[in-house]
C-alpha cells in the first residue's frame, strides 16, 4: 500500500466494543485532524496482526478514522503467524455470516454513538477472510458509505457463501482479485458480478493478471505483486474519495 508516509501525529490505541456475543477488542488509528469519515478494516485469516494495524495507520494518514475489530474474539486466539495457515482455517470456518454481521454492526454503532460518524460516512474494507466478511456485512447493514473487497474467497461457494443475499446490498462496492488466485476462480468472480448487476448495486470488479491470492499483502513477500497492489490501492482510494469524500 504505497501511500503517504506514516505520520507521527496518528494516534493508535485499543478499545472494547460490546457485541451480542461478548466484548470485542478493536484497534483504532486516529488521524491528526478531526474527520468526517471512517473505515472498518477487516482482518485476514490471521487476526488483527501488525499488517492489519499498519493498514489502519495508513488509512489514518489519509484522514480516515480507521478501526480493526478482532473477529477472533469468540475463541480468544488473537493473532496467528502467516505460517499457521492450517491453524487459521478452522477458526475462520467457525465464523458464519450472522456472527460477522453482529460484530460489524456493533462497530458501526460504536462509530455512530461514540465518534459521531454515521453509517453513511463509514466504509468497510476487508482482506482475504475479511473480504468475505466485508461482503457479508454489506448484506446485513443498510446505508453503508462503501464496501471494498480484496481477494475474498467463499462469497460464491463454500459453507458460508452469501451471494444469495446480494439483493440486500445498497452500498457501492469495489472488488479486487488476482487472476491466478485459486481460492476465487473466474467462474466465481462472474457469479458475484452477475448477482451484483441483477441486484442493481453500483460496483466495480477488477481482476489482476499475473497476481495470486493476497497479492496486495506487502507483509508476505512471496505473494506480494507490487504493480497489481499499487494499482488496486490507487483504484481503492479513488473509489472511496468518490463515494465517501472528505469534504461534504
Amino acid at each position: 500500500m504505497n501511500d503517504q508516509p506514516h505520520s507521527a501525529a496518528v494516534a493508535t490505541d485499543w478499545t472494547t466494543v460490546r457485541t451480542a456475543d461478548g466484548p470485542m477488542r478493536v484497534f483504532v488509528a486516529r488521524p491528526a485532524q478531526p474527520t468526517n469519515r471512517a473505515v472498518v478494516v477487516l482482518q485476514e485469516a490471521f487476526g488483527v496482526n501488525d499488517h492489519i494495524q499498519d493498514i489502519a495507520r495508513r488509512y489514518a494518514t489519509r484522514g480516515f478514522l480507521a478501526v480493526a475489530p478482532d473477529l477472533f474474539h469468540r475463541n480468544g486466539v488473537g493473532t496467528l503467524a502467516y505460517e499457521q495457515h492450517a491453524e487459521a482455517m478452522p477458526l475462520i470456518g467457525a465464523i458464519g455470516p450472522d456472527a460477522i454481521i453482529t460484530d460489524v454492526k456493533a462497530v458501526v454503532t460504536h462509530l455512530a454513538e461514540r465518534e459521531n460518524l454515521p453509517v453513511s460516512r463509514t466504509a468497510i474494507h476487508g482482506f482475504c477472510f475479511g473480504g468475505r466478511a466485508a461482503f457479508t456485512a454489506a448484506t446485513g447493514i443498510r446505508g453503508l458509505g462503501a464496501t471494498v473487497v480484496f481477494y475474498g474467497p467463499g462469497i460464491a461457494a463454500g459453507p458460508h457463501e452469501v451471494v444469495d443475499r446480494t439483493a440486500n446490498i445498497d452500498a457501492p462496492m469495489a472488488l479486487h482479485v488476482g487472476a491466478e488466485d485459486p481460492t476465487i476462480p473466474g467462474d466465481q468472480v462472474a457469479i458475484i458480478s452477475k448477482a451484483l448487476t441483477t441486484a442493481g448495486v453500483t460496483f466495480e470488479s477488477h481482476v489482476y493478471e499475473g497476481a495470486g491470492h493476497a497479492f496486495a499483502c506487502d507483509a508476505r513477500p512471496r505473494m506480494y505483486v507490487q504493480d497489481s497492489a499499487e494499482l488496486a490501492w490507487q483504484r481503492t482510494h479513488a473509489f472511496l474519495d468518490e463515494h465517501l469524500p472528505a469534504a461534504l
